[in-house]
C-alpha cells in the first residue's frame, strides 16, 4: 500500500462502494482518507451526574442510570415519539427518539444499568437527549481517548458510511503509517517551531489519546499547510525575479523634482514617503516590479500612485492606471489632472463611454509619445490601444480583473512594465499574506496630517428628528452632507429605506437648501452633472444610493447619513463613511437603523462606531464573512486549505513565512542535507503543475 493506491484495495470497499465514495467525496487514493480530518472530537472518558447538566447543555455527554419508563406520546397530526425517564441517584432526564422502529422499542432495557451519550438540550427547565447512542456494557462505552467526528451526510449514512466507517478505514490505513509518511519539514524548523513529526501528526489527528495529542497534531498539520503554500509562493517570487526582465528607472528628474517641490499640496506621511522609497527601489532594477500597494480609504494611495508615474515619465516611459469601474477611473483621472494642473504633462481617459473622435486622437498619442499618462477601464485592454513605451501599470482593486486580462497589459510592451497594484479595501493581514504573497506588499497605515478622525454614530428611527436638525445646523456652518439610501425605490419583498420617497421629505426639512439626486439609473451625463453640482458648492446635500462610494471627492462634506445601515456590509460601510473626513474640519457618519437588528448587523454597527482602522474593519469582516467572500468568487479557491483557518491561524501563517523566508535566504535551492525530504517532497507535489514550481 502506498499514498497512490486506490481506495478499492483498502480493506471493507471494494469496487461498488469506491465508485460511491468517489462521486460523493471525490476520493479515490489512499491519501484522500488521510486527509478527511475529523470536524470535532467526542469525549467519553468522563460520566456526568444529572445534577450537573446545567453547565453543559448544547454539548455532548455521557449519563449512567436506568430507564424507568418507556412510552410512545402522540404529537403533531398523527405524529408518535418514544419517550423514555432516565435516572441516577441525582435526579431525572428525558431521552426522546422522534424516528423509531417497532423492534427499536422491544430492544430498549427497562431498569437496567446503561451509559447513554447525546446532545443536551433544554427547555423551559427540562433537560433531554434526542435520539441517544445507548450501551450497556461500561467498558465498551467510556473510552480513555477522544472520539473523531468525521463530515457525513443522510446519503453517506444510507450506505453504512459512518463514523465507524471512517475509523476502521483509517485504522487500516494508520498501521501501514511509517511506510506511507515521510518526513517534509527540515528538522531545524521542527526544532525551532516544536512541532510534532509527520507520523505522530497524522496517527494523533484520527486517533488522538486526548486534547493535548489533538492539539500537537492540529498545529503541526496547520504549519505544513501554510509552510507549502507560503514556500510555493516565495519560489514563484523568486523565479519571477530572476526571470522577469524589466526597465530600469534609474533617474528622478526634473518633473517628480519639481512636482515633489512646487506642486505638492501637503506634506506626505511618514507611510507614503516609505512605500514610494520602497517603490523606488524596485523600479531602479532591470527586473519587472511586482508590487502591493494597500491603504486605507483616504490614505493617499493616488498621491504616492502619480509620484512613480513621474519617475516612469523622467525616465521617459509611459504610464497607464487601470480601475475597474468608470466612477473610479473617472475620480483617478480627475485627481490627477488636477494635480498636474499647471505642467506641460498630458493626461486623458479611456472608457467605454470615450467617443470615437475622441479615441482616434488619443491612440495616435500614445503612438507618437505625446500622451505620457493614461486612466481608464477595461478599455485599456482592447488591442488597439498600443503605446510607445509603456514602463509603468498600475491596477486598482486588483482582484476585479482575471489574470488573463491583466496578462494583456503587460503585454502591450516588449519588456513588461512595472505592475502596482493597489487595493483601496484593507485586506486583513492574514489574508494578505496567503493570497498577495507572491507579490511584495507594501502598507500606508497612516492618514494624511491634519485629518480628524471621523466621528461615528448609530441612531434609530426615533432619532431622525434630532439627526436632521444637527445636519442643518451642519450646513448652517457652511459644510455639506450625504443622505445614502440602499435602495431607489420601495421594494414589495426588501423592507429598507429608498432615495425616491424619501427625497421630497429631505427637500421639505431643509427648505430653501440645493439638494440634488444621484443614483445607479441616471445617465452617465446626468450622473457627471449632479457630482459638479455638489462638488462645486452649489448644493449643500446629496441624497445618493452606493454609487457615491467611489467617484465623489467633496472635502467641504462633513455629515454622511447612512440609511438602513443594517444592509450595508462593514466594507461597504467603511468606503461610504471615506467619502467624508477629507478636509480639516471636524466629520461625521451617522448609521440610522431600525429597532430590530440580528446579532451580525449589531457586530458591524458597534466595529464601525469603535474604529475607524480599516484593517481592524477588515478582520471583523472576514470572521463575519469568511476570507472567500472578501475576495470575490474569482480568488475564493485560493484559500481552500484542509486544515489552516485564515481566520483563526495568524500566527501560524506568519510563523510559517518567517521560516520559509529564513530558510529561502541561505538556501534558495534546497541543496543542504536538512532540506532534501522537503525538496523531494515538494517536486513530487508540484511536478507538472507550474514552471516555476520545481526545485532543480
Amino acid at each position: 500500500m502506498n499514498l497512490d493506491t486506490p481506495i478499492e484495495f483498502l480493506k471493507g470497499i471494494g469496487p461498488e462502494r469506491a465508485k460511491f465514495i468517489k462521486n460523493v467525496l471525490g476520493f479515490s487514493v489512499v491519501e484522500d482518507f488521510l486527509t478527511f480530518y475529523p470536524l470535532r472530537y467526542i469525549d467519553k472518558s468522563r460520566i456526568f451526574k444529572i445534577s450537573e447538566l446545567a453547565e453543559n447543555v448544547d454539548t455532548e455527554i455521557q449519563l449512567k442510570g436506568k430507564i424507568t419508563d418507556l412510552q410512545e406520546i402522540a404529537y403533531g397530526s398523527g405524529k408518535k415519539r418514544l419517550s423514555a425517564k432516565f435516572r441516577d441517584e441525582t435526579g431525572s432526564i428525558e431521552l426522546v427518539w422522534f424516528r423509531y422502529s417497532k423492534w427499536m422499542k422491544e430492544q430498549i432495557p427497562i431498569l437496567t444499568e446503561l451509559i447513554v451519550f447525546g446532545r443536551l438540550n433544554e427547555f423551559n427547565g427540562i433537560y433531554s437527549i434526542a435520539h441517544p447512542e445507548i450501551e450497556t456494557d461500561e467498558k465498551k462505552a467510556v473510552s480513555g481517548s477522544l472520539l473523531p467526528v468525521y463530515p457525513g451526510s443522510e446519503k453517506l449514512a444510507k450506505r453504512g458510511l459512518n463514523n465507524k466507517f471512517f475509523q476502521q478505514v483509517l485504522s487500516e490505513v494508520l498501521r501501514n503509517l511509517p511506510q506511507l509518511i515521510e518526513e517534509n519539514l527540515p528538522a531545524s524548523v521542527m526544532e525551532k517551531y516544536r512541532l510534532i513529526g509527520r507520523q505522530h501528526a497524522y496517527y494523533h489527528i484520527h486517533f488522538p489519546k486526548n486534547k493535548n495529542s489533538a492539539d500537537h497534531a492540529n498545529r503541526r498539520l496547520k504549519f505544513e499547510e501554510a509552510f507549502m503554500f507560503q514556500l510555493s509562493y516565495a519560489l514563484k517570487k523568486i523565479h519571477h525575479k530572476s526571470t522577469a526582465v524589466g526597465n530600469p528607472f534609474r533617474h528622478v528628474g526634473e518633473n517628480f523634482k519639481h512636482f515633489y517641490a512646487e506642486k505638492l499640496p501637503f506634506e506626505l506621511t511618514n507611510a507614503q514617503k516609505r512605500v514610494l522609497k520602497e517603490i523606488r527601489l524596485d523600479m531602479k532594477r532591470p527586473v519587472q516590479m511586482n508590487r502591493l500597494l494597500q491603504g486605507d480609504v483616504g490614505s493617499g494611495k493616488t498621491m504616492v500612485a502619480l509620484l512613480a508615474m513621474l519617475i516612469a515619465l523622467d525616465n521617459g516611459f509611459q504610464s497607464c492606471m487601470m480601475a475597474p469601474t468608470e466612477i473610479l477611473a473617472q475620480q483617478h483621472f480627475y485627481s490627477v489632472k488636477e494635480l498636474l494642473q499647471g505642467t506641460d504633462i498630458k493626461v486623458k481617459l479611456l472608457t467605454g463611454s470615450t467617443r470615437p473622435a475622441e479615441r482616434k486622437i488619443l491612440h495616435e498619442e500614445l503612438l507618437s509619445g505625446e500622451l505620457t499618462i493614461l486612466v481608464g477601464t477595461h478599455a485599456v485592454l482592447e488591442d488597439v490601444v498600443k503605446f510607445r513605451n509603456l514602463g509603468l501599470a498600475i491596477i486598482d482593486e486588483q482582484h476585479r480583473f482575471g489574470v488573463a486580462q491583466r496578462a494583456r497589459l503587460w503585454a502591450k510592451n516588449k519588456i513588461p512594465p512595472h505592475i502596482l497594484v493597489m487595493t483601496a479595501t484593507p485586506i486583513p493581514r492574514t489574508l494578505a499574506m496567503s493570497f498577495y504573497s507572491d507579490l511584495d506588499v507594501s502598507v500606508i497605515d497612516e492618514m494624511p496630517v491634519g485629518r480628524k478622525p471621523i466621528i461615528t454614530a448609530h441612531r434609530r428611527e426615533k432619532n431622525r428628528l434630532s439627526v436632521f436638525r444637527f445636519a442643518k445646523e451642519e450646513i448652517e456652518k457652511g459644510r455639506q452632507i450625504y443622505f445614502v439610501y440602499p435602495l431607489i425605490e420601495e421594494s414589495e419583498t426588501l423592507d429598507y429605506k429608498n432615495l425616491m420617497e424619501n427625497f421630497g421629505h429631505i427637500v421639505d426639512f431643509f427648505e430653501g437648501k440645493n439638494v440634488t439626486m444621484l443614483h445607479g439609473r441616471m445617465k452617465p451625463v446626468e450622473k457627471d452633472a449632479a457630482m459638479q453640482y455638489f462638488a462645486s458648492g452649489k448644493a449643500e446635500i446629496m441624497v445618493a444610493t452606493t454609487v457615491i462610494e467611489v467617484g465623489v471627492n467633496v472635502p467641504n462634506a462633513s455629515v454622511m447619513v447612512i440609511e438602513s445601515a443594517e444592509r450595508f456590509g462593514l466594507s461597504q460601510l467603511h468606503q461610504l463613511r471615506g467619502r467624508v473626513g477629507r478636509g480639516a474640519e471636524q466629520s461625521y457618519c451617522i448609521l440610522m437603523t431600525s429597532d430590530k437588528l440580528s446579532k451580525e448587523s449589531r457586530t458591524r454597527i458597534k466595529t464601525m462606531t469603535e474604529t475607524n482602522d480599516g484593517f481592524k474593519i477588515s478582520e471583523v469582516d472576514m470572521q463575519l464573512r469568511g476570507p472567500g467572500d472578501i475576495l470575490g468568487t474569482q480568488q475564493s479557491g485560493v484559500v481552500d486549505f484542509k486544515k489552516l483557518d485564515l481566520i483563526a491561524d495568524g500566527k501560524i501563517i506568519k510563523a510559517a513565512k518567517d521560516a520559509v523566508e529564513n530558510l529561502l535566504s541561505f538556501d534558495p535551492k534546497l541543496e543542504t542535507a536538512d532540506h532534501q525530504s522537503l525538496k523531494k517532497y515538494y517536486n513530487q507535489q508540484y511536478r507538472g503543475k507550474n514552471k516555476w514550481g520545481r526545485i532543480s
